[in-house]
């Protein structure tokens, strides 16, 4: 039996949505001639050793990971789109959040502050605040600490309770809990927004074929067309899916080996 997860926005209140999601993708794959369809998700605790599994059908990362832990050992399928602020046609952008009354009116305000990111792989939580920081950085730093939570939900945490000062969030992520978890980001509010880069990919595996590619694709627009996932499709805030160029998540090394050409390397 294959294998898949989509543990990249698995809230425990969308569970019951992304399954009902997957069981009508699953279909589409099987009309395409996919074997071994798995009938249900996996949710990894271990996501890069989830990305590695042998016979992997379907997963998503993030474009930090596919650059770096990932490259050459997974094959790229495809991004989707979200219908949420911040998001564009297969891109997105990380919310860089606060609290609700700290006085902080821009970016550079943060000087000597506390950042808390979720961990070194992530494009959103990572790579995207090094980026935006880095032209106020001094001699290889900006903020006095950093904190690594281990997932978004803990920087946010983090930031109500003033634990940290600061955070970026997936901003598909903060419309989740928008939505779902309101409660949670009470008392905190968006300061800036991180620059656009390519969403977060489906992959499958690394020595997938073309035509398994080709199948996977075709099986992803049909579920993206379906009406009888529209329901479902608004819950996950899903727009659409796009193929993007080879070279798109490029990006990720070129806004990391910008940060560094500022002579901020480390996210410090």
């Amino acid at each position: 039996m294959m294998r898949a997860g989509l543990p990249m926005y698995d809230l425990p209140e969308l569970r019951a949505v992304t399954d009902a999601f997957w069981t009508q993708l699953a279909s589409h794959m099987r009309a395409e001639g996919i074997n071994d369809v798995p009938l249900r998700l996996e949710h990894p605790i271990d996501c890069e050793a989830h990305w590695l599994e042998p016979g992997l059908l379907l997963s998503q990362t993030c474009g930090f990971p596919l650059r770096h832990c990932l490259r050459d050992r997974v094959t790229y399928v495809a991004t989707p789109s979200y219908a949420v602020e911040g998001c564009g046609r297969g891109t997105y952008r990380s919310a860089i959040i606060v609290r609700a009354d700290a006085p902080i009116g821009r970016l550079d305000d943060l000087r000597g502050a506390t950042a808390a990111f979720n961990d070194m792989q992530s494009q959103s939580g990572m790579n995207a605040l090094r980026a935006a920081v880095a032209p106020f950085s001094r001699e290889g730093r900006f903020f006095d600490r950093v904190i690594e939570s281990g997932r978004h939900e803990a920087s946010i945490r983090a930031v109500a309770d003033g634990e940290a000062d600061v955070a970026a969030i997936d901003c598909v992520t903060w419309a989740y809990l928008e939505r779902y978890r309101p409660a949670e980001i009470a008392g905190l509010r968006v300061l800036d927004m991180t620059a656009e880069m390519p969403g977060l990919p489906f992959v499958t595996a690394g020595d997938a074929t073309a035509e398994q590619l080709a199948k996977l694709r075709a099986s992803l627009t049909q579920a993206m067309l379906d009406q009888a996932l529209a329901a479902v499709r608004d819950a996950l805030f899903l727009s659409g899916i796009v193929v993007l160029p080879e070279d798109a998540y490029l990006a990720v090394d070129r806004m990391e080996q910008g940060a560094a050409d500022r002579g901020y390397p480390q996210l410090a």
